[in-house]
């Protein structure tokens, strides 16, 4: 007979986005309604279509993690080796004391090492092969920023990084839990990272048509669900939780912010880029996560949604919503926080796990900012505008979907 599966729960958060450098100052800044979204400054936006975006600025990795290291690693390594780093001193956790065998980490990330990847190729178009870094594959390859973790820590648990596009985040998470309820791991370090605020990927998602053109009022360009809407804004940052089994918690005492009850990972099989219209694959992953968390749909108090200010996205994740929840949609508070935030593309699902949790710890319901004017009748529910909102959440619900048609959910819970 099999055994039921062990529960797992949130004891450490870590953040870095543009609205902060850690979880609290992140946290803060994301409940007063403040945009991230700035005209780009690491390098000149002049000949892109969009030229805006949610950058991290005055960062500097080397006062946050060994110089020599910072020097041989990605940006995107840079940001999810110092938010996990935040995470397990938010945790509690000792490593000394813990059996590292039975500690491991996930950290996904969309792209990678893009920056690696772009200035290494100029320095071969440049100055040839030889000149080329001997530290350009671990630099940019996706798995690097977990295999960084381990190395600090001294933990030998299951380690690997996910790739899922701008579902990667929620999809670690999610597997991070897998991992500790079928007893492979009892504490697990997981979540998204990603630094693609580069030329490169500026100049083929504008290719693509994907991104905002609103470059004359930067911090209006991210406006989910709003009729102006015309595309997203590219974020960067990474969000990290540390997950730990109940039991192993509450032997050492720990602070408990919330359970992750509930994951669920679907496919739309449809686009390589767009969403089905008829929200069938986010559907799907949003009613398995829901009944995995043990809960009914409308158990559920909040949706922190994808909502990527793109016209397809929003209208079809409203259907979707619509579809699950019946009348209890109306009743929903959805909100987008990459309105602040920008699109952090592998580390959304990471960055939003984070708000998630808070949202339960505090009870505040971050805003969807720049909605002015909601795009009726295809967007037509309680999107939290502009201002915060007070309210006892018991249950948070969690979407992000990629490219490729993949689709996560995750849902989180008061103990």
């Amino acid at each position: 007979m099999r055994e039921p599966s062990r529960r797992v729960v949130v004891t450490g958060l870590g953040a870095i986005t543009a609205l902060g450098h850690d979880a609290e100052q992140f946290w803060a800044a994301l409940v007063a309604g403040t945009p991230g979204v700035r005209r780009v400054q690491r390098f000149d936006p002049s000949p892109f279509a969009s030229q805006v975006g949610a950058e991290v600025l005055d960062w500097d990795a080397a006062q946050h993690m060994d110089p020599k290291e910072a020097r041989r690693n990605d940006r995107y390594t840079h940001f999810g080796f110092v938010a996990a780093k935040q995470a397990v001193a938010d945790s509690g956790l000792v490593m000394d004391g813990e059996d590292r065998d039975r500690v491991g980490v996930m950290i996904g990330s969309g792209i990678g090492g893009m920056y690696t990847y772009e200035s290494q190729l100029a320095v071969l178009a440049e100055r040839g092969p030889r000149r080329v870094s001997p530290f350009t594959i671990p630099s940019l390859i996706g798995n690097m920023c977990s295999g960084m973790v381990a190395i600090e820590y001294g933990v030998r648990g299951p380690n690997f990084g996910l790739v899922s596009a701008c579902a990667t985040g929620s999809h670690a998470i999610g597997e991070a839990m897998h991992t500790i309820q079928r007893g492979d791991a009892d504490v697990m370090i997981a979540g998204g990272s990603e630094a693609a605020i580069t030329p490169f990927a500026y100049a083929t998602f504008c290719a693509m048509k994907a991104m905002s053109e609103h470059n004359d009022e930067p911090a209006r360009a991210s406006r989910p669900f709003d009729r102006a809407r015309d595309g997203f804004v590219m974020g960067e940052g990474a969000g990290i939780l540390v997950l730990e089994s109940l039991e192993h918690a509450q032997a050492r005492g720990a602070r408990i912010y919330c359970e992750v009850a509930g994951y669920a990972a679907s496919c739309d099989a449809f686009h390589i880029t767009q969403p089905d219209p008829e929200g069938r694959g986010l559907l799907l992953a949003m009613s398995r996560a829901i009944e995995k968390a043990g809960l009914a749909p409308s158990d559920i108090d909040y949706i922190n949604a994808h909502g990527t200010s793109t016209p397809y996205n929003d209208k079809f994740e409203t259907l979707a919503i619509k579809k699950l929840f019946g009348a209890h949609a109306q009743q929903l508070a959805v909100s987008s926080t990459k309105s602040m935030t920008g699109h952090l593309l592998g580390a959304a699902g990471g960055i939003e796990s984070v708000i998630s949790v808070k949202t339960i710890q505090t009870g505040t319901i971050a805003p969807t900012i720049n909605l002015d004017e909601p795009d009726l009748p295809d967007c037509d529910l309680d999107y939290v505008p502009h201002t915060a909102r007070a309210k006892t959440v018991r249950a948070v619900l969690s979407n992000n979907l990629g490219f490729g048609g993949q689709n996560a959910a995750l849902v989180f819970k008061a103990v």
